[in-house]
């Protein structure tokens, strides 16, 4: 009887240890930029286990982000959440609703994207985000999700599609939205039209900043683990 007492008690314990989306044990994630001070946290469906009220961002000895807060060498709170909303014609992400109405409540700085599907029509998918989003004057401006091409598209006509996209929703809103993206999407394939009219997140995995210059926020990594998540997570730094 006692072994299945321990190995009941130690079933207990690793349900409550977080893990990556890979399966495996997430206690620390990956290095933060010297200089970063405020975070950005992007979350969607696949994330979950978030305590609202405790999201942090823990930097251990190493530089890299941590679970213990206790022994973190600097610990910052997150200053803006962004939540997938809507993706192509159709889809709404299945916790949206939830996550946009738990930040609202707390009054956190919070954003809200579209995932881009260029195969779809840019008109319907500025449509369907505009169904499902209402923004607050407090909330960041929409963000638009470019980071896929299907087969057969040039550059030229994703661009257009993007901004078909982009001029819809910033003449619905009144607001000019950000463009989230890969660094090496935004010096090869969107065209300067979009890159120098708008705010540009840029993603880049690494320590060094994006080659991409003219960046308002930087995606430094999606294995960050974040006192209050569960698991790896984006993490952003705002410029």
């Amino acid at each position: 009887p006692w072994l299945v007492v321990t190995a009941i008690a130690l079933l207990g314990i690793l349900i409550l240890i977080p893990y990556g989306r890979e399966g495996k044990l997430a206690s620390t994630g990956a290095a933060v930029p010297a200089d970063a001070r405020k975070f950005c946290l992007d979350i969607s469906h696949y994330n979950s286990g978030i305590v609202w009220d405790s999201l942090l961002v823990a930097v251990d000895k190493n530089g890299r982000t941590s679970k213990d807060i206790l022994k973190a060498r600097k610990v910052f709170p997150v200053s803006t959440v962004i939540i997938k909303a809507t993706e192509g014609e159709k889809l709404l992400d299945t916790r949206f609703e939830e996550y946009w109405e738990e930040a609202g409540s707390r009054h956190l700085s919070r954003g809200a994207y579209h995932f881009f599907r260029s195969s779809k029509n840019p008109v319907r998918q500025a449509e369907q985000y505009i169904a499902h989003v209402q923004l607050r004057h407090s909330d960041l401006p929409p963000i638009l999700d470019v980071e896929t091409m299907h087969k057969g598209i040039t550059p030229q006509e994703l661009s257009e599609k993007v901004l078909s996209w982009l001029r819809i929703i910033e003449k619905h809103y009144g607001r000019k939205p950000i463009v989230y993206t890969s660094d090496s999407y935004a010096r090869d394939i969107l065209s300067p039209e979009i890159t120098r009219n708008y705010p540009m997140w840029i993603a880049r995995y690494n320590e060094q900043p994006p080659r991409f210059e003219d960046w308002t926020l930087w995606q430094f990594t999606d294995k960050a683990v974040v006192h209050g998540v569960s698991g790896y997570v984006d993490l952003s730094v705002i410029k």
